[in-house]
């Protein structure tokens, strides 16, 4: 099985088809529906232990409040040129209110989502020193949607389909999706004639995403949301291709687009060729947010009419600059031009 899979060969002609198409992105409109978050960050030294306690006594040097979860996607379609609209639900809080700050910051708006008063906004706080994390706090509440609020965010949805270039659900397992609302936004966009990207959470089934054209998991994530135990595929070698083209059939998708870190992209279409993309990392400090990155590369690179290997060529350039800096942080699009 091994030997059905081909490697991308990457040329100066290819680099500069995707730089060209880079220009376009100002003209492309990306919708994400999906769970937001704030991540906050605590930094600091620790140099003595508390007296109160064997734990280590944090002295704060510095406080970053930063977009994180599906409002990261959107703010990265922003910073590489294209225009997000950003769909969720939020509280009725203090975390609202920075999120919506933050959101402005980045050139995103905060007129599509939706207040749950019942439900607080995500917020995710990191203790830090150094690249150490120390401890994380995380505010949140992990349940369905009510009944109300779900429609409301579906009518949201259905207002702006058809003026989108491509949509894409970010399921962080908050409780935004449940399979019904997922069915409706599925049955929408393929009448919309939209094409419907997923960064699946590994804590679903597979058919949980069935319909989706596309479908992007990590290698770890692939594997819990197939329930394929990596001892029973005999040849080692063999794993990646089992897993993706397990997913595929499972979920109907007729892409895959499976990550593998520092292996780089293993790209499953319909044809029996797995093409793999090698990553362009450098320097790995934190890989929070990466995914993220790489599904709003993809998107756009898609939408303007890259093929699905040159658009994950443009998103591993994109995720190899994110994951040298700290926490959620956005590709800009000046740094993906310099780095192509």
């Amino acid at each position: 099985m091994s030997n059905k899979i081909q490697h991308f060969h990457i040329d100066q002609k290819i680099k500069s088809e995707i730089l060209e198409k880079i220009s376009s992105f100002k003209n492309k409109k990306i919708l994400v529906v999906g769970d937001v978050g704030v991540d906050e960050y605590i930094l600091g030294a620790v140099k003595r232990i508390s007296p109160e306690a064997p734990v280590p006594v944090l002295e704060v040097t510095e406080e970053d409040k930063r977009l994180g979860l599906a409002a990261n996607v959107a703010q990265n379609v922003a910073s590489l040129g294209g225009e997000a609209i950003l769909i969720s639900v939020i509280g009725s809080d203090t975390g609202a209110e920075t999120l919506k700050k933050l959101l402005s910051q980045s050139k995103v708006s905060s007129d599509y989502l939706i207040v749950d008063s019942s439900r607080p906004t995500t917020r995710k706080t990191r203790i830090m020193t150094g690249h150490h994390h120390l401890v994380r706090v995380d505010h949140e509440i992990k349940k369905n949607l009510s009944a109300e609020t779900e429609l409301k965010i579906f009518n949201q949805i259905e207002k702006v389909v058809s003026s989108v270039d491509c949509v894409i659900i970010e399921d962080y397992a908050k409780g935004i999706f449940s399979l019904k609302k997922k069915k409706k936004i599925v049955a929408l966009c393929k009448v919309s004639k939209k094409y419907l990207m997923v960064d699946p959470h590994q804590t679903k089934f597979a058919e949980f995403y069935k319909g989706v054209d596309l479908i992007k998991p990590n290698y770890n994530e692939a594997l819990a949301l197939t329930k394929i135990q990596e001892e029973d595929i005999e040849n080692p070698s063999d794993r990646v291709w089992t897993v993706g083209r397990q997913l595929q059939k499972m979920t109907g998708a007729s892409d895959v687009v499976l990550t593998q870190g520092k292996e780089g992209m293993a790209i499953f279409s319909k044809d029996e060729q797995v093409v793999q993309v090698p990553t362009f990392a450098k320097k790995v400090f934190d890989v929070t947010g990466a995914g993220d990155t790489v599904i709003a590369a993809l998107a756009l690179g898609v939408s303007s009419g890259l093929s699905l290997a040159k658009a994950c060529v443009l998103a591993n350039y994109a995720a190899g600059i994110v994951v040298a800096k700290v926490g959620c942080v956005p590709c800009e699009v000046q740094e993906l031009r310099a780095e192509i």
